[in-house]
């Protein structure tokens, strides 16, 4: 598989190509994923809640997003991997801001980092593409900012949404994520800008899109989104496969002969 870069991830819309992305956390799957041939995987601070069990994105720290990046980049080396910035990162100042996005790129092997914005964002995302550092923005519903929205919440502003993006892509981002937004609005945004959007809750009109990978692979952990597609049951499976290994093991059929040393 040839290695997708920036600006080739960025040729796939000039092209007309739909953008396959998923998250990953870890070595294995993202080894996997790229197997499949995803365009891209996203090491989103999402792991707080699918894999550290929390209740929303912001007790991750930054070296927890490096911590699971190394692996998904050596997982992956082939596909472009881009790393979420942990809450509050546009909030830390400038040079914090750019040194912390470094310290992503020089430490993990990622190619990009991925930032929560606004137009009010625009000076921080400018910064960081005049550094060297190529940012994917996310626009529309903003997981950092649970607490001052009341819940996660389908946007429907949609001139914000509009103006956001437009400054976005003029402030340098090479790639939008548009989450939980109306499907029209998305299209629109998506036919205005000349950089991939990134749907997740954003209707068929984006350039790409993106899922959590345990939704895709139905492993959910309570309510699942209405914008997940589930294209397997394996949390269900993995609870049977334990179950018969619990029962292999307490009725002494595991290990057998042929699983036992001489």
């Amino acid at each position: 598989m040839p290695q997708m870069s920036v600006p080739a991830f960025v040729e796939k819309k000039k092209r007309g190509e739909k953008i396959a992305m998923l998250t990953a956390y870890d070595y294995t799957v993202a080894k996997l994923l790229e197997a499949a041939g995803v365009d891209g995987l996203l090491v989103g601070d999402s792991l707080g809640m699918v894999v550290q069990g929390r209740e929303n994105t912001l007790p991750v720290t930054l070296d927890q997003m490096i911590y699971h990046a190394e692996m998904v980049s050596r997982g992956a080396p082939s596909s472009l991997v881009v790393v979420d910035l942990p809450f509050p990162a546009q909030f830390v100042g400038t040079e914090k801001l750019i040194a912390n996005a470094a310290r992503v790129l020089k430490e993990s092997a990622a190619q990009a980092v991925k930032l929560e914005s606004s137009a009010a964002d625009a000076e921080a995302i400018s910064a960081l593409t005049a550094a060297g550092i190529p940012v994917m923005a996310h626009c529309g519903l903003h997981p950092q900012a649970v607490h001052q929205m009341g819940g996660y919440r389908v946007q429907r502003d949609e001139k914000q949404l509009l103006v956001d993006s437009l400054a976005m892509e003029k402030a340098g981002a090479f790639a939008l994520v548009l989450e939980c937004v109306p499907a029209a609005a998305a299209t629109e945004v998506s036919r205005q800008l000349t950089i991939p959007t990134i749907g997740i809750g954003a209707g068929a009109g984006c350039d790409g899109q993106i899922l959590v990978i345990q939704d895709l692979l139905g492993i959910p952990d309570g309510n699942v989104p209405k914008h997940v597609k589930a294209y397997a049951a394996l949390g269900e499976q993995i609870v049977a496969v334990a179950e018969d290994y619990c029962t292999d093991v307490r009725n002494g059929n595991f290990p057998a002969d042929e699983q036992s040393f001489e």
